[in-house]
């Protein structure tokens, strides 16, 4: 005798019935412009190897105000997940120092700081301070 497993029907919508649901897909959704602006970037670097009329072509192609509009979506969904990750860490990760768990507000901050730090390094390094030269 052949008996099927019991399988029950998921509607495709099945998220929208639950607010967490709906915050962890806008969570991870949050990947989708950050796919265009990976996807820009790596053209960008094949555009760079092909010379200097294929380079300057994609500078004016990042120019268009909607490229520039799915850039900045880009950088506030990378900020976003980032915020969502960083809040939840300290509670899938507890730090401990001596016997004692380190507060979350400090995990938090700690790697809010990190994040600061990184873009003041990558800023410096990268020209935007304007010095005196």
């Amino acid at each position: 005798m052949s008996r099927k497993p019991y399988q029950p029907s998921m509607p495709a919508n099945w998220w929208l019935k639950h607010p967490a649901y709906r915050f962890y897909m806008l969570r991870e959704a949050t990947v989708l412009p950050l796919l265009f602006f990976i996807g820009s970037l790596l053209y960008g670097l094949y555009c760079l190897s092909q010379g200097e009329a294929s380079w300057l072509g994609w500078l004016n192609w990042m120019q268009q105000p909607w490229v520039m509009a799915l850039n900045a979506l880009a950088l506030l969904a990378s900020l976003f997940h980032a915020f969502t990750f960083f809040r939840l860490f300290p509670q899938v990760m507890p730090l401990r120092l001596g016997g004692r768990t380190l507060p979350a507000s400090w995990m938090v901050a700690g790697q809010w700081l990190g994040v600061l730090l990184v873009f003041l390094a990558l800023w410096w390094l990268l020209g935007g301070y304007h010095g005196s030269n």
